[in-house]
């Protein structure tokens, strides 16, 4: 694999590659510091002006993730190198990057994982197919059918796969649906949190990237949004040389590669991946400098901004009055044909979804306290209370029990709309959307906690479930409350996304050649933080808020989604609530219960490990069936040298946890039934013997109560309580039939050679012939029939034994002691006769013959 790419990116090859990310760079270093001190005045202004949105009514975390991690468990991983399958232990850390470790073991001693995976840019996968469609348009003319080989052979039927448009692709898979389910919601939210943009909490360095990356990509002529705006800014910044330097090098190696599709497309992907690195190589190199030299000058410039900020102000106005009597005639003839006709769908297809996803934000939240208000009505217990306070905490950020407030709004769709506003996908628009339900959601439930912990301190828990549920109404109510006023600002800011950059593509080829004219009109010693363009589109965003705040008020009229009109205020009903965010957050683990395994969420046995696993989000997978060797490093060879009856640990997955066609490998199972049970307890043995014509009217099937009892081989006697009678016919035997002496003893000693000792085999041998000599020749047909009946008699008195009668040979039956005892045989006392003698085994043989 390292020759292909070595042969298809050469030293000259590599060289082009640097100077192009080199000039790319450079260009939009430029920008970012033109930008850099526009988004410092803003700053510096807005500090001095004051000035913001309506306070949120609940609270919110600063670090709802400190000293905790999402998710830790094994998951098999597909190494390219040599095309075998691996079982890794991944954890998931509260950074929401992918580690693989060798081992768990590897994972519990610190040791550096053996993949860091960043999830910036990626998409979760579930199915080959989906992954097909994708990789189908990474190589121009290279179209793969459906019914074609598949790219890789998954060792399992349930495979995870993240993909990349540049970087590598990462191949998963899983023993079990469930298990695929969860790792899917939790790669999901890693590739959620990765893409949800910079912080915002750095008011100068996030929007002087992100304008600098937009007015970049507007000279280069892409408008609308941007799906790769994911991750940090080398990222991006990689993101952006790709953009153009990918499809170049695609045309140009693409047709030089050679094989079959599939491995053209794996060629390609390896080639691209390592193009990629490189890229992200330099990015991060240049960015960090840029940044270094911006912040540099930062105290220079905050200085000069602080003097002059009522004379910037006032040219800024100046050059706005200016500029919007250019702009606004064509931007409103633009808004009254184009825009103003479709902002009502826009809304509607935004609020529809959006809408129904904090819905079940709230019903997930209030569904989670009943069943803790339910368990402190039942008397669960300090230790469960602190257990589901613990769980409830982390509420927001689990994402499987989050995933159906998440799926609601996947199905955004602005189909119909993408073409016309070139909107490129709704995903941005989702992702968005998920992290501020995500933000409620923990707003929520941190409320709660406050709330509670201030209540139970003031009343000493007398009524745990009334004081819950007046809590949980209070939070809920300031739930909606704030829920309306962050979906309003949602969907105001998803407007300006889709209209702005439609207005400024229509409106710039008329517009900017008018623009350099007015930078005469400012002063040289404000120029750096008054640029034309930025004012340009200050002046297209005013000429259509005004619209768009009607349409999201109209929407509030109507109510139809649950959103507050803006002339409704809530009042405070909790004057003091926000002094409860400034307390630290409360330890349920401790107040309720203690650091045992019992207050762990994922279970765990002693020490570090039970508040390592106490700590995670998500608990662990527990297989059913599957052995503790799931979780070692086993290598798992390729699917096509696995022969179906060889796999062990995913074919007893496969094909049950139950045991189902397990054959060896099944695991013991307790008894299902009450009659198992019973058999169990009370083991029954079947002895057949023959009855004469005579008696045979008197015996009848059934059970009879009877009381006995019976010596077994450790010397203690066990209680007989039932006896069951089964009546067949047997054929009956001739006095033609009868064996000699001399054959019974040959019989005899050679049947239980094996079963008596070495030293008892003669002297048994000789007694039991003997008897039996005797009793052959004295008896005839009468007296035969006559001990049988007797035997029969007698023996249906004897106690039932443990197992299923089975014969040695055609004419003789195994004694029932041989069974009982394990080796040494027991003794059977009464004799037939009503003598109360020791009938030996062979001796038994002889008579039920």
């Amino acid at each position: 694999m390292g020759d292909v790419v070595s042969s298809h990116l050469d030293e000259n090859r590599r060289g082009m590659i640097t100077a192009r990310t080199t000039n790319v760079v450079k260009e939009f270093n430029d920008v970012y510091e033109q930008q850099y001190a526009v988004a410092l005045f803003n700053s510096v202004r807005f500090e001095i002006e004051g000035g913001g949105g309506t306070q949120s009514q609940l609270l919110h975390r600063k670090d709802p993730l400190a000293g905790r991690s999402i998710f830790s468990g094994s998951l098999f991983q597909y190494l390219e190198e040599n095309r075998k399958w691996r079982n890794r232990f991944v954890a998931v850390p509260n950074n929401y990057s992918i580690n693989l470790y060798e081992s768990k073991t590897a994972h519990e001693r610190g040791l550096h994982p053996k993949v860091t995976i960043s999830c910036a840019g990626y998409k979760a996968l579930t199915s080959l197919e989906e992954y097909t469609e994708l990789i189908n348009t990474s190589l121009p003319g290279i179209k793969a059918k459906m019914s074609s080989n598949p790219f890789i052979k998954c060792a399992t039927q349930f495979p995870l796969i993240l993909w990349h448009p540049y970087a590598r692709h990462h191949y998963f898979c899983v023993m079990t649906e469930k298990e695929q389910k969860k790792w899917h919601a939790v790669l999901q939210d890693c590739v959620r949190h990765c893409n949800n943009g910079l912080p915002e909490d750095n008011t100068v360095q996030t929007p002087a990237f992100t304008d600098a990356v937009r007015h970049y990509r507007q000279v280069k002529g892409h408008h609308g949004t941007w799906d790769m705006m994911c991750g940090g800014p080398p990222q991006i910044l990689a993101n952006l040389v790709m953009e153009t330097l990918h499809p170049e090098l695609r045309d140009v190696i693409g047709p030089r590669l050679k094989g079959k599709m599939q491995q053209r497309q794996r060629n390609w992907m390896l080639i691209s991946d390592a193009v990629y690195r490189q890229v992200l190589s330099q990015t991060t190199t240049h960015y960090e400098a840029t940044v270094e030299v911006c912040e540099s000058h930062r105290a220079q410039l905050d200085a000069r901004l602080r003097t002059d900020m009522d004379q910037i102000i006032t040219s800024k106005e100046h050059v706005s009055g200016k500029i919007r009597a250019l702009v606004l005639p064509k931007a409103e003839q633009l808004l009254r044909t184009n825009i103003q006709p479709y902002i009502s769908s826009i809304l509607e297809a935004l609020m529809e979804p959006t809408s129904r996803g904090f819905s079940e934000v709230r019903e997930v939240f209030f569904k989670e306290v009943v069943e803790i208000s339910k368990s402190s009505f039942n008397g669960g217990g300090k230790i469960k209370m602190g257990d589901l306070m613990e769980r409830l905490s982390m509420l927001a950020f689990h994402p499987v029990k989050m995933q159906s407030c998440y799926e609601k709004v996947e199905q955004l769709n602005l189909e119909g709309l993408q073409q016309r506003f070139d909107v490129s996908s709704p995903s941005v628009f989702i992702s968005r959307a998920q992290i501020l339900m995500r933000e409620q959601m923990d707003n929520a439930v941190y409320t709660f906690e406050q709330l509670l912990q201030q209540s139970l301190e003031a009343q000493r828990d007398d009524d745990m479930c009334k004081t819950m549920q007046r809590c949980q109404d209070r939070v809920l109510k300031k739930y909606d409350y704030d829920s309306s006023t962050v979906r309003k600002k949602f969907f105001r800011e998803a407007l300006l996304q889709i209209i702005i950059p439609y207005m400024l593509q229509q409106l710039s080829p008329s517009c900017s050649p008018e623009l350099p004219r007015f930078k005469e009109l400012i002063f040289e010693d404000f120029s750096r933080f008054l640029l034309v363009e930025n004012i340009f589109e200050e002046v297209v965003l005013q000429s259509v808020t005004k619209d768009i705040m009607m349409a999201v008020k109209e929407a509030a009229v109507q109510r139809r989604h649950n959103l507050y009109r803006d002339s409704i205020v809530l009042t405070n009903s909790d004057p003091n609530l926000h002094l409860l965010g400034e307390t630290p957050p409360v330890d349920w683990a401790t107040k309720f219960g203690d650091d045992g395994p019992e207050s762990s969420i994922g279970g765990g046995t002693e020490g570090g490990s039970s508040s390592r696993r106490r700590r995670q989000v998500v608990s662990m997978i527990q297989l059913d069936g599957v052995p503790l060797a799931y979780e070692s490093c086993l290598e798992v060879p390729g699917v096509e040298l696995i022969p179906e009856e060889d796999v062990e640990v995913v074919q007893m997955e496969d094909e049950g946890a139950d045991g189902e066609n397990l054959g060896d490998l099944q695991i013991p199972k307790s008894p299902d039934s009450v009659n198992e049970i019973r058999d169990l307890i009370n083991p029954k043995l079947e002895v057949t013997l023959p009855v004469s014509e005579e008696n045979q009217s008197s015996m009848t099937n059934g059970t009879e109560p009877t009381t006995g009892l019976i010596n077994m081989e450790d010397g203690l006697q066990e209680e007989v309580s039932h006896v069951t009678t089964m009546v067949e016919e047997v054929p009956r035997k001739s006095p033609r039939d009868k064996i000699s002496p001399q054959t019974i003893l040959q019989e005899l000693v050679g049947s239980k050679k094996q079963e008596v000792p070495k030293a008892l085999q003669e002297e048994v041998a000789v007694k039991n012939a003997m008897e039996k000599t005797k009793t052959a020749v004295q008896e005839d047909d009468i007296g035969l029939h006559a001990e049988v009946s007797t035997a029969d008699s007698q023996l249906s008195t004897s106690p039932p034994l443990a197992t299923e009668s089975s014969s040695h040979d055609d004419n003789s039956h195994q004694s029932p002691t041989e069974r009982l005892g394990e080796g040494v045989p027991l003794p059977i006392t009464n004799g037939l006769n009503g003598e109360d003698k020791i009938i030996e085994p062979v001796e038994m043989e002889r008579i039920l013959a």
